[in-house]
């Protein structure tokens, strides 16, 4: 087989059981609880650790 064919398979292969782990590990996401994107940045202030603190 043609190398890059190899890399692009195998690419590929990882990418998605990289998104399969991910969706069976992470926690579902609760919609209704999520702020609109439109209010992105808005709110509180964060907390701890963050450079943008200073």
């Amino acid at each position: 087989m043609n190398v890059r064919i190899v890399r692009g398979t195998l690419f590929w292969l990882v990418l998605i059981a990289f998104f399969v782990w991910d969706w069976n590990v992470s926690r579902p996401v609760d919609f209704r609880h999520e702020p609109p994107l439109i209010a992105a940045g808005s709110g509180q202030a964060p907390s701890g650790g963050h450079c943008s603190a200073f």
